[in-house]
């Protein structure tokens, strides 16, 4: 009975194992998104998130023991250059797994898993503008409402290979009213 064994061996060797989850690892880090099978995809977070929480404090020995896993020297810049400072506030939870279907082969669960805080469709949340009232508790007082717009103009449809610039205006709108007299 297997009680206690929590890791999937992948039907791999111990050797064979680690190298491919120091591959994959390596390829998350460089390219943020890798697809693989959902087992793969399992073991390969339980691989790479303690090594995204090592990479938090950048010191000579986390770096030498991240490079022990990774093997490679550019994986593990660009974890603790861009990946770690990106991720620093989140206390865990850097990947995410997102199921896409079969494999068309072999019926094989196929997933894609992705650092969560470089996806934009994700973490890009539109900022309106917005308008600032300053108002007295009695409403007696003055108020002061100002706007700033940012205007774009869409490039004109053009059939030759011309390169169409594309300007931005800024409109500032501000309207005082003077206070009420009582």
């Amino acid at each position: 009975m297997r009680h206690g064994k929590k890791n999937n061996h992948l039907s791999r060797t111990a050797s064979h194992r680690s190298a491919l989850l120091a591959n994959m690892a390596s390829s998350l880090i460089l390219h943020k998104k890798i697809a693989t099978t959902v087992a793969k995809a399992k073991e390969l977070r339980k691989y790479i998130e303690p090594l995204i929480t090592k990479a938090k404090t950048d010191s000579t020995h986390s770096r030498r023991t991240v490079f022990s896993y990774l093997k490679y020297k550019d994986p593990v810049i660009a974890l603790f250059g861009e990946v770690a400072p990106k991720v620093g506030d989140r206390p865990g939870g850097y990947t995410r797994i997102l199921k896409t279907g079969v494999r068309l082969g072999d019926n094989s669960d196929m997933c894609i898993i992705e650092l969560v805080d470089f996806n934009e469709i994700y973490t890009t949340s539109k900022k309106a503008a917005t308008t600032k009232t300053r108002r007295s508790r009695k409403g007696t007082g003055a108020t002061t409402t100002t706007t700033a717009k940012k205007v774009e103009t869409a490039p004109a449809a053009t059939t030759t290979d011309e390169v169409v610039d594309t300007t931005a205006e800024e409109v500032t709108d501000t309207t005082e009213t003077t206070p009420t007299e009582e």
